[in-house]
């Protein structure tokens, strides 16, 4: 079973995907389902951490791309992913699982600052620790900070939970004849401008050997079920 090879792992999920069936903003009750699942993966003995996105609150590429300062649109995205972060913080501590955000930007009055040995230790107590505001730098995404977090934490893989149910040869809501890859390289990743992932995330993982399983999160049990060696994902390594 896949918890059995996975003792501590970085769960990265996009913004988009605590949106719901809504257009924008953070819908609850798809915040506490991911919470749970989160929950279940948790009791299996499983220690958990999580980076999330900020794609459902404030989109920096997008807002460079209109006319925007690129650092001043990626510092608003790294805001919306503590705000992110707190909404999951919230609904793991209301079903009674402890968990901590850690900011790589300074915000003490509500969250820790980013330190690798205090973030351990949560985990090593049994909490899930929850990062924010990425990198803390402008022009990396959040698909790099996980990769950069789960490296520096020994992770030893990057559950990413996307919109998709794995990594296709091309966009599958677009293509019918879409292929998926079950088992793909770091370098297929690379060479294939696959989009999936940063490419930085990529090259970040393959340097320290981690694998990347890319699976749905909308789908209801998905994260659970692939921990127990079930479920639909693609899965990235060397």
């Amino acid at each position: 079973m896949t918890k059995d090879r996975y003792k501590r792992i970085l769960l990265k999920i996009s913004g988009e995907s605590l949106m719901g069936e809504n257009l924008f903003g953070i819908d609850v009750v798809t915040v506490d389902r991911v919470a749970r699942e989160v929950s279940q993966v948790f009791n299996l003995g499983v220690q958990v951490c999580l980076v999330i996105g900020a794609g459902n609150i404030f989109r920096g590429l997008s807002a460079a791309a209109e006319g925007m300062d690129r650092a001043s649109a990626d510092y608003m995205g790294m805001l919306g992913t503590v705000m992110n972060s707190l909404a999951m913080q919230n609904s793991l501590e209301r079903i009674g699982v402890e968990s901590r955000v850690q900011s790589a930007i300074t915000m003490t009055e509500i969250c820790e600052s980013y330190s690798r040995r205090r973030a351990i230790r949560h985990m090593e107590k049994n909490r899930v620790v929850i990062f924010a505001a990425g990198t803390g730098n402008p022009y990396f995404t959040t698909d790099t900070a996980a990769a950069l977090r789960a490296s520096e934490m020994s992770c030893d893989a990057i559950f990413k939970g996307t919109l998709v149910n794995g990594i296709y040869d091309k966009d599958p809501k677009k293509y019918d004849d879409a292929v998926k890859f079950e088992k793909i390289s770091f370098h297929e990743v690379l060479t294939r401008n696959l989009r999936v992932i940063d490419s930085a995330a990529v090259s970040l993982a393959r340097e320290n050997d981690i694998p990347i399983v890319v699976f749905s999160i909308k789908e209801e049990n998905s994260f659970v079920d692939i921990m127990e060696g079930k479920g639909n994902s693609s899965i990235v390594t060397s």
